[in-house]
């Protein structure tokens, strides 16, 4: 079974190893990050966790395995009025079934949370696999280009 529970600030070395790893990030920056750069992306991260109870950044817990990434269920940075997921898993976790149990876990609390609001994905339009999990939850592509400098893709659930 999966849990969500928010990052705390004694999380940061779980996180640091996620996001320097060069196969995780390939789609997310392309590499890996610095530990700098980790923590300048943790500190922001752990800004968001305490302007919401309810939304914000989880590290991604299996009952059997422990750590396997993390996920997000924000507000979308360009409208507030719409949510947005995404997650991380560690390689060895991949094409295991958790990226379907994580998008269902977050969509379940989005519903909860906000049950009128649009969910957006935001994946790199080379992400086949993400792409595939997030129509596989009805979402649906609204735009292909660069975003903040990125190849941007982003899929829409309208509710």
């Amino acid at each position: 079974m999966l849990q969500l529970v928010k990052y705390k600030w004694e999380d940061f070395h779980d996180y640091c190893a996620l996001v320097a790893d060069d196969h995780v990030m390939k789609y997310i920056t392309g590499k890996g990050m610095s530990e700098e750069q980790a923590r300048e992306k943790f500190t922001s991260i752990m800004q968001i966790n305490e302007e919401d109870d309810l939304l914000g950044y989880f590290k991604v817990l299996d009952d059997a395995a422990g750590f396997i990434g993390d996920c997000k269920l924000v507000s979308y940075k360009y409208d507030r009025a719409v949510l947005e997921i995404g997650y991380l898993l560690q390689q060895i976790f991949w094409k295991r079934g958790f990226g379907t149990k994580i998008c269902e876990t977050l969509l379940e609390q989005a519903g909860e949370i906000a049950p009128c609001k649009d969910v957006i994905g935001i994946i790199d339009p080379d992400n086949i696999a993400s792409r595939r999990l997030l129509e596989k939850f009805g979402f649906e592509s609204y735009f292909i280009g660069e975003e903040d400098g990125v190849s941007t893709e982003k899929l829409i659930l309208r509710r």
